[in-house]
C-alpha cells in the first residue's frame, strides 16, 4: 500500500515535467495506480475488520412462496433457479434437502444446500422477504400483481456448533410425496424431527433411505437452531449497534423485483439496477458486492 502511494507521487511528478510525453506517461500511470489503490484499500478494510467465523461455511437455504397464492410460488421457483444458477457460476455444488411443489408450477417450499468456498460470506444478506411486480401468466386482463417469497439463509451448523440432546428430539416418519402428491415410494422413507424445547421442525424425503433422510433433517435442524442462535446475538449486539444491512427476518422487505421496468431495488441500501432479466438468471455479482461493501462501511463506522 505505501509502495503504491509512493509511486503515485512520482507519477504526479511527470505530470508536471514540461515534456508532453511524460505528462501522458505519468496520465496513464496515475490512472492505473488509483485502480491499483482502490483494490488496496478494499484488501485492508478486510484485514482490519472482524471475521464473521461463519463466513467459510456453506449454507441451508429455504425459499417458501409467501403472499399471492399460485404466482408467489411461481416466483419461490424462481428465486430458486436464480440461486442455484450463481452457485454454478460460483463452481458451488447444490444439493436439494426438501421439496414441496406447487401444482401451477413452482414451489411452496423448497429447502437446499450449497457447498463450497466462502458461501455464507456471499448470500448470508439474501434472507427476508422477496417481492415481485409483473403481470401473472394467468391474468387476462394484463393487470400487475404483487407478490412475495420469503428467503431463509443459514450457515451449516456442526455438532460443535450445537449440542442437542436425542431426548428433546420427536422422530415422525411418512410416505414420500411427489409432485402432484403422489406417492414416491411405498415405505415410509420421509423423515420429520422436531427439537421439542425450541419448537423447530425439518423434514427431508428427498432421499429413498429412511436413514439417508433422517441424516439430512437433522442437518436441516441443526443449521435452523443455530441460526435462531445466531439472531439472538445479533439481537444483543443490535441494542448497542444495530448492522443497518438488516437483521434477516423472514418479514423484512429486503428487495423488489420490478419485471415490467426491467429494475431490481434492494431497499436496506436504496441500491437499483435496471438488469432484472439477468439478475433473476443468475447474476447476482453486482448486488453482493453492494451489501458487503455497506455492510463493511457500517461496521467502520460504527467502531
Amino acid at each position: 500500500y505505501k509502495k503504491n502511494e509512493a509511486a503515485v507521487s512520482e507519477a504526479k511528478e511527470l505530470i508536471r515535467d514540461p515534456d508532453p510525453e511524460l505528462v501522458e506517461m505519468g496520465k496513464e500511470e496515475l490512472k492505473r495506480l488509483d485502480r491499483e489503490q482502490e483494490k488496496l484499500e478494499e484488501e485492508l478494510r478486510e484485514l482490519l475488520l472482524p471475521r464473521d467465523p461463519n463466513d467459510d461455511k456453506n449454507i441451508i437455504v429455504e425459499v417458501r412462496g409467501a403472499v399471492g397464492g399460485d404466482e408467489a410460488n411461481i416466483f419461490a421457483g424462481d428465486l430458486f433457479r436464480m440461486y442455484t444458477r450463481y452457485a454454478e457460476s460460483q463452481g458451488w455444488k447444490i444439493q436439494i434437502l426438501d421439496e414441496n411443489y406447487s401444482e401451477s408450477g413452482g414451489f411452496a417450499m423448497v429447502s437446499f444446500k450449497i457447498s463450497g468456498k466462502r458461501v455464507y460470506s456471499k448470500l448470508k444478506f439474501e434472507s427476508g422477504a422477496h417481492r415481485v411486480q409483473r403481470v401473472p401468466k394467468t391474468e387476462a386482463s394484463g393487470r400487475i400483481h404483487t407478490s412475495t417469497a420469503t428467503v431463509l439463509v443459514m450457515p451449516e451448523a456442526e455438532e460443535i456448533d450445537v449440542q442437542i440432546n436425542p431426548n428433546d428430539l420427536q422422530v415422525d416418519t411418512y410416505h414420500s410425496q411427489g409432485a402432484g402428491g403422489q406417492n414416491v415410494n411405498k415405505t415410509e422413507s420421509a423423515v420429520r424431527i422436531t427439537h421439542i424445547p425450541t419448537g423447530t421442525v425439518a423434514a427431508c424425503q428427498t432421499e429413498k433411505s429412511q436413514i439417508q433422510n433422517r441424516e439430512i433433517a437433522m442437518q436441516m435442524l441443526r443449521a435452523k437452531i443455530y441460526a435462531n442462535m445466531l439472531a439472538e446475538q445479533q439481537e444483543k449486539i443490535g441494542n448497542e449497534r444495530k448492522i443497518k444491512v438488516g437483521t434477516g427476518e423472514r418479514s423484512e422487505k429486503i428487495r423488489t423485483y420490478n419485471y415490467p421496468q426491467n429494475r431490481v431495488t434492494d431497499h436496506r441500501i436504496g441500491f437499483t439496477l435496471q438488469k432484472l432479466d439477468r439478475i433473476i438468471e443468475g447474476d447476482l455479482d453486482e448486488i453482493i458486492e453492494a451489501l458487503i461493501h455497506y455492510d463493511q462501511s457500517q461496521k467502520i463506522a460504527g467502531e
